[in-house]
Formats: structure tokens, sequence, C-alpha cells
């Protein structure tokens, strides 16, 4: 009998850790992995026609587009499509077919030392659709890889002087697909996006004060959600989507509010003879990170989302600035003043393990990617400022802006 029942225990444990039809054990993580800690060798195949005549423009850019997104992930070193698959532990194939301006788009992700499929995606949309095709499919091959889903299909919102003004735009996280948001000829700064991703909110002196609006992306449709006298700036949307922390001057000083999307105040969470400003949320909604000179210079402070429980974070710089919380809730990225610029940081939420990411030029603005894998920010290693991406380890630093003008105040929207 016991015998019996450790077999029936030994088949159970065996069917829980089969591969299901797309290769993934229970928890969705595909057992993938390189010997000796090495990276995974990605090479891409060119991508080929499904039928009709062949398409090298297409197949380039989608080529160029997985090269870009998974040579940005760690797990990855990624061969050009030119090189061949030979050697390669993981395939990226792909084939399109075009009729008129419809596209359908097939892509298969192979593991070559196992001969097996890890995922296959079939899209269908406009040709215009091709690089949001494209990213959404890096995406699920990191979901495959690593059962965390990428980052690739978000957009980034920064502002940009490419029209003489400071307007803001978004762009694919690539800087392909630059999109004009907003277009009043006036000064436009600091988006945030909501959780959906439909929606920003922004300071605008489109009517002379520097006011908080809230705009729907895909629809254009606009309210003014924060016009009290003085600044309504440096607004960061809550987790939950209907509250906003913001800096106000109303009262005299320059402190930290709640205000619910729809702009009606909610609470005043600091109360001080100090400045602060930058307030930014903890992933669960809980906390909020901010800056303040309460001490003679800016540093880094954290308090519960009522404002109590104040504590200081950072101890060392002396001029600390633009926080922002990891989405896993255990790393806050910033700027620190020096060596002629400001650089960025990234800090443990108990205030230990302050690494120092950049060193080239002044780097401002960090901002995650929704899953916390990358980090975007403005530097001006190239001149004028433009936006760069990087590991969250401050690795493969990248710009991927291309305007001559000055690009600023990235931030990385949840997947599209």
């Amino acid at each position: 009998m016991r015998i019996q029942f450790l077999l029936v225990l030994l088949l159970c444990s065996l069917l829980l850790a089969a591969p299901g039809p797309s290769g993934s054990v229970e928890e969705g993580v595909l057992d993938v992995t390189a010997a000796s800690g090495r990276k995974l060798q990605f090479a891409i195949a060119p991508s080929t026609a499904l039928s009709g005549p062949a398409a090298p423009e297409l197949a380039r850019e989608l080529g160029e587009l997985f090269a870009f997104d998974l040579g940005m992930a760690a797990e990855f070193e990624v061969s050009p499509p030119s090189a061949g698959s030979a050697g390669a532990d993981l395939v990226l194939k792909s084939s399109y077919a075009m009729n008129g301006n419809a596209l359908t788009l097939e892509c298969r992700l192979v593991d070559q030392v196992l001969n097996r499929e890890l995922s296959a995606k079939r899209y269908t949309g406009g040709l215009k659709d091709l690089r949001r095709m494209g990213h959404a499919f890096a995406d699920e091959v990191l979901r495959a890889v690593t059962g965390r889903k990428g980052p690739f299909t978000g957009k980034i919102a920064y502002v940009t002087k490419r029209s003489g003004n400071k307007e803001i735009y978004v762009m694919d996280c690539d800087g392909q697909n630059p999109q004009r948001v907003t277009n009043n000829g006036s000064i436009n700064l600091k988006p945030d996006f909501a959780p959906s991703g439909k929606e920003i909110i922004y300071t605008s002196y489109k009517k002379g004060n520097p006011d908080l609006y809230r705009r729907e992306l895909f629809t254009g449709l606009e309210a003014r959600i924060s016009s009290r006298s003085g600044l309504n700036a440096m607004a960061a949307f809550a987790p939950d989507g209907n509250r906003i922390a913001l800096v106000m001057t109303k009262d005299g000083n320059s402190e930290i509010y709640l205000i619910s999307k729809e702009g009606k105040e909610l609470a005043r969470l600091t109360r001080n003879a100090a400045i602060e400003v930058s307030p930014a949320w903890s992933p669960d909604g809980s906390k909020i990170v901010f800056v303040s000179d309460r001490f003679g210079k800016p540093q880094l402070f954290v308090m519960d989302a009522d404002g109590g429980n104040v504590r200081r974070l950072t101890t060392t710089g002396a001029y600390n600035v633009t926080p922002r919380w990891s989405p896993r809730g255990d790393r806050i990225v910033y700027a620190r003043q020096g060596g002629g610029g400001f650089q960025i940081h990234a800090i443990d939420v108990d205030g230990s393990n302050d690494t120092q990411l950049t060193t080239a030029g002044s780097n401002e603005h960090p901002r995650w990617s929704p899953d916390g894998r990358f980090i975007v920010f403005g530097s001006t290693r190239d001149g004028a400022e433009a936006v760069y991406l990087m590991r969250a380890d401050g690795s493969a630093q990248t710009r991927i802006s291309r305007s001559k003008v000055s690009d600023s105040h990235p931030t990385w929207s949840p997947n599209w």
C-alpha cells in the first residue's frame, strides 16, 4: 500500500512538472538556461514572406527592432540577422504577408538545443502596426524565457523643443515613431502616465499660470485639473489611478498635496518651512518618496501616503533630486549633483546599497520601465540633452531620442 501511494505521488509530481502546449511549466517559466552562467546566444533569422512578394525594407526594420529590444535585455547575447543561427541557443523566426495596407505577422521562438518551440504568435493589423507587433513579440520572448513580460510595447513620453517650444511627445521605447501630444506654443513640463497608459498628466503655462492638465492620449480630450494660485507641478499618479500627488505653492510654500484625478483636493501631506518637491509613489501605493531641503540641502525622504512617519532616505551627497520608486518595490532611482552636473544613482528602500549608475555628461530625471528592467533618463553627454536608456544596473547606456534639439523629462508608460 505504501509503495502504491508513493507511485501515485510520483506520477502527480511528474504531471505538474510536465510542459504544457507552449513548453511552459506550471508557473509559466521555461527552463531555458545557458551553461556556466553565460548569456543565452540569441539569433534573429531574416524575416521571410508567407505569401506574395518579398518586402526587404519591412524585413530589415523588423530585424533591427528585434535586435534592439532583445539586445537591451541582459539575458541575451544577440547576433544580427545576417550572422545566421549556427551555435545559437534560441532563434527568433518571423514571416509576414501583405495585402494592400493589411499586414499579417507570424513570430516563433525556437530552442535550438532541445529542438522545441517555446512561443508562437500571429498578429494582424495595418502596415502602420508593424513596430507594435514586433515589440509585442519581444515582450513575449522575455515572458517565455524569464516568466516576466517585457516592457517594449510601452511608450515614452518626453519634453522636446523640436517645434521651438517645450511640447510633449510620445515615442516607442527604441526612439522610433515620435508623435506630438501637445501643440499649444507654450511651456509644457513633466509628463506622467496613468497606470492604464491611456492618459497623461503634465504642467503647462498655456494660460499663464503653471497649471496641471490631464489628457487622454487616444481621444485628445483634456481637462485642467489643478489651477490653484502659484505652482501646480511635479505630479505623479498613484498606482490606483484615482489619486495624484503633486507640488503646490498656493499656501505660500512649496508643499506636497493629494488630489483626485478630477482635481478635488484630498489632503495636504507635508507641513514644513522647507521646500518639499518631487513626490513618487511606492508600487503598492502605501508610501511616497520626495525631496526636501529641511536639513539644508535637498535629500530624499520617505513618508506614508497620508503624510505620516517621515524618514530620511539619503544621507550622502549634497543635492539629491527627482526620485522614482522601482515597480518591483526594492529600489529608488534618483539624480545626485556632483562632478559638474548630475549623475543617476539607485538606492535600496532602506537607504543601503547606494550605487552610481552614470558617469558621462549630466544625467537627470530617471524613470523606470514598467517591469523594472530598464531606466530611461535625460543626458547631455552628446551636447544637447537627449533621452537615453540603460539596464537597471547601469549597463548598456544607449541614446534613443533622435532630434538635434533638447529632449528631456522622459517617462515610460505601462504596455499598450
